[in-house]
């Protein structure tokens, strides 16, 4: 059984979010690494490049496959996780936690209302 917090957003392609004060903290679910299995390097965007939904923003490879990593909402980013270039199994060992990917300073914040709550991302992955 995937965790899957409360308190978070969540796509149909498994990224989460935590949005607060205008920014998107986004990553990939724990539903998401355990299907990837053991990932080995993470690509992480520019800051400073803005992103519109559903666009590629990182891709994740694991022993197992290559994955894009989408904007959930459209914004900026303005900050990525470079602890992830030198340790990119923290995505599998703490992916809420210590494995989020970048930051977006949202564009539209009205885009939230259209990711999934955990109630309804838990009936999703089944």
């Amino acid at each position: 059984m995937s965790n899957i917090p409360n308190n978070l957003k969540y796509t149909d392609t498994h990224e989460w979010v935590l949005a607060e004060n205008g920014i998107a903290t986004v990553g990939i679910t724990d539903h998401a690494q355990s299907e990837l299995s053991d990932v080995v390097y993470v690509e992480l965007p520019a800051v400073g490049k803005a992103f519109k939904a559903k666009e590629t923003v990182a891709v994740v490879e694991s022993v197992k496959a290559a994955s894009d990593i989408y904007a959930p909402v459209s914004g900026t980013v303005t900050e990525v996780n470079k602890n992830l270039s030198n340790d990119p199994g923290l995505v599998n060992r703490s992916p809420y936690e210590q494995a989020w990917m970048f930051k977006l300073k949202l564009s539209d914040a009205g885009e939230l209302n259209s990711l999934r709550d955990a109630g309804a991302y838990k009936s999703k992955i089944g």
